[in-house]
């Protein structure tokens, strides 16, 4: 990659993210580009397709800065898949139209597990094309955020074959042949750490792992066949680019239970759902990590008033992130999950503008 300027007009979120002073508690979305804004379906609807979307660096650019130009959010994240990975090992994956994503050659076999290898990267240049491209596009103006799924959630798929109710076929195999589903976390850890570093690479500015399915998991079996290779995964990224800290987020999707073994793994930020509540989070981990989330993503279906009162009772539980001692705590405001398709556009400007007008607030009483 040919260097890229690394100054930028808004570094909240990265400062957000390594506990340092911020000016308003920063906020992005995740699946923040996508299908509850028309500008998205119009160009998707150019494209084709989704992947057509995703493959394309010049429509990954254009989905990925359609909500900054909406909405004033502090950070902007690749427009790309988590799939794109087993996708790249072979499995085949395509998304029929109302269906999510499937796999041709799901993992079902000792031979399919023998057979499975680190892909070749050079299979997802398209990736790091889209990250290089929205980097330039983005001019500074805010940070960009790369991803992964996790091993154990990109295992639930390749095994699968496609999204599951009841987990039943990998977990099958994790409890009935533990030896496979080790080696296929071991080569999915390998892959999505050469993953991220390669979009660190091409430009990402911080990156996050995804692990969408860990709360599925039994206690016992979530320490040994997630959390032990995303830990892997955050072990071998490179931590600094254009001379900054790159900050690694963890976001387990009902992890609260784990709260405190997830913020002990070596990433920067830990990402909560809904159900965790911040106030007693911030209290368990100390100033080991800074926090993200956790507004239920169905609170934007309520009216602007009643989001706006929602945002202030998160940002009043994480409380104020200027500690006594006159050390911070970070906080970066998201929801607990993706935002839904069925969204209306206009109950997220009343979110970001209730964000960042109380976060203000709270930083001059706090002096």
């Amino acid at each position: 990659m040919g260097r890229m300027s690394s100054t930028l007009q808004n570094d909240n979120f990265l400062r957000a993210c390594l506990r340092q002073p911020t000016e308003h508690t920063p906020m992005w979305l995740m699946r923040q580009a996508g299908r509850y804004l028309p500008e998205y379906k119009a160009t998707r609807a150019q494209a084709g397709s989704f992947m057509g979307l995703a493959t394309n660096a010049q429509f990954a650019t254009d989905v990925t800065l359609q909500p900054l130009d909406r909405y004033a959010l502090d950070a902007a994240i690749l427009f790309s898949d988590i799939l794109t990975v087993p996708d790249a090992m072979g499995l085949g994956l395509s998304f029929a139209e109302g269906e999510g994503p499937r796999f041709a050659h799901p993992l079902r076999d000792e031979a399919a597990v023998a057979a499975l290898q680190v892909p070749d990267l050079d299979k997802l240049r398209y990736v790091f094309d889209a990250v290089t491209s929205i980097r330039k596009a983005l001019n500074g103006r805010v940070p960009l955020i790369g991803f992964s799924g996790s091993p154990w959630t990109l295992a639930c798929y390749m095994v699968e074959g496609k999204g599951s109710d009841d987990y039943r076929l990998v977990k099958s195999m994790l409890y009935g042949r533990p030896d496979l589903m080790h080696r296929i976390l071991a080569i999915n850890a390998q892959a999505v750490a050469a993953y991220l570093n390669a979009q660190i690479d091409a430009g990402a500015q911080a990156v996050m792992v995804f692990d969408s399915w860990g709360g599925v998991l039994a206690d016992g079996a979530f320490q040994k066949f997630s959390l032990a290779y995303t830990a892997e995964v955050v072990k071998h990224l490179k931590r600094e680019a254009d001379g900054r800290r790159v900050p690694v987020i963890v976001f387990t999707k009902g992890g609260g239970p784990w709260l405190e073994e997830i913020a002990g793994i070596g990433a920067d930020v830990v990402g909560l759902d809904w159900t965790v509540n911040l106030g007693r989070a911030r209290a368990a981990v100390g100033s080991r990590v800074a926090l993200q989330g956790n507004l239920d993503p169905n609170v934007l279906f309520a009216p602007p008033e009643a989001i706006a009162r929602e945002a202030i009772a998160v940002l009043d539980s994480f409380g104020p992130p200027q500690r006594p001692d006159g050390g911070w705590d970070g906080h970066v405001f998201n929801l607990g999950h993706g935002i839904s398709q069925f969204t209306p556009p206009d109950h997220v400007t009343a979110l970001v503008e209730a964000v960042h007008s109380h976060s203000r607030r709270q930083r001059t009483l706090g002096r």
